[in-house]
């Protein structure tokens, strides 16, 4: 008897869900499938790219589209979906500049809880928010490709792209993409970050 009323709720469930998601759409709810917006894809111009140097570029990240552009002069050379601020830690706008480059350093945010052993207990914790769970220590994760900014956390480095503003301050570039900003770019580079 139970399975039957089990199935019948289904059946009865489904045969409604038609109707609501068409009224929900309607109202301007959106599902959970529409919530993330697929960014689009980066867009390198070699013809662009080739010409790069670090005298002659400089870097603008714009925080409503979720975007790096890399210019050669006027040019743009590369054009990048990003992962910018969250609320609790908005990337801030202005102008900037390249206070450091490393091909790898340690976030002094993000990392892992680790006990005596070196075995995670907690992945992905921030020092920011989460408490170390009693006899572990931080052991930081490796960031690479890193452009810092200022002394307060704002960088560009390669990081995860979940398609909102989901970091601390920093700009998180595509993986294959932030080798190649890296390369062009040279401590004192302009780096304008706007609206």
């Amino acid at each position: 008897m139970g399975n039957l009323l089990r199935f019948a709720l289904g059946a009865a469930v489904l045969a409604v869900a038609p109707a609501w998601a068409e009224e929900a759409s309607e109202a301007g709810i959106r599902g959970p499938g529409e919530l993330i917006v697929a960014q689009d894809p980066p867009k390198v111009v070699p013809r662009v790219l080739d010409r790069a140097t670090p005298e002659n570029t400089r870097i603008v990240v714009s925080l409503g589209r979720q975007r790096v552009y890399l210019y050669v002069e006027e040019e743009v050379a590369i054009d990048a979906p990003v992962s910018t601020g969250k609320r609790r830690g908005q990337t801030p706008t202005g102008d900037f500049s390249v206070k450091e480059k490393a091909t790898e350093q340690s976030s002094n945010l993000y990392g892992d809880f680790v006990d005596r052993e070196g075995n995670a207990v907690r992945h992905g914790a921030s020092t920011r928010i989460d408490a170390a769970p009693s006899g572990t220590t931080f052991r930081p994760v490796p960031v690479r490709y890193f452009l810092r900014l200022d002394d307060d956390g704002l960088a560009l480095h390669a990081g995860r792209l979940p398609g909102y503003p989901s970091a601390d301050r920093a700009v998180r570039l595509p993986a294959y993409i932030a080798p190649l900003i890296f390369q062009r770019v040279k401590q004192d580079t302009p780096v304008k970050i706007e609206d």
